[in-house]
């Protein structure tokens, strides 16, 4: 089983910066793809970030293009979200999963399905 911790949370103004963190178990972190999912009370939960097993390939909701960043250490199992010029319409719950390769090509990046483990969340407020 692959267990996943995000961290990195919090309250933030308008215009501010913020990086969440999520720690992979085990010694296979990098044969896995990586995703970004956030959730506002009462709605859906949606894709946000993707970066591949290497780290060299990623893609954006058109929401956050620009301003959000997601990279990995694969030495560290550990996946990042730079968050900059935050907006009150970024807060949510921010939830990492992780996807085996394999599941790319029938499942693409963006759907929940594709993703076969997730972290607990981690809250993040930003006040305008």
């Amino acid at each position: 089983q692959v267990q996943l911790v995000e961290s990195g949370g919090g309250l933030v103004q308008a215009g501010g910066s913020l990086r969440l963190s999520c720690v992979v178990s085990g010694r296979t972190f990098s044969s896995y793809n990586m995703g970004w999912f956030r959730q506002a009370p009462g709605k859906e939960r949606n894709f946000v970030a993707f970066v591949n097993s290497s780290g060299g390939g990623t893609r954006y909701a058109d929401s956050v293009e620009g301003r959000f960043t997601i990279s990995r250490d694969n030495a560290k199992n550990t996946v990042y979200l730079q968050m900059n010029s935050l907006k009150p319409e970024d807060t949510a719950v921010y939830y990492c999963a992780a996807q085996p390769l394999v599941k790319l090509l029938s499942g693409g990046y963006r759907s929940l399905t594709a993703y076969d483990y997730w972290g607990q969340g981690t809250q993040v407020t930003v006040s305008s």
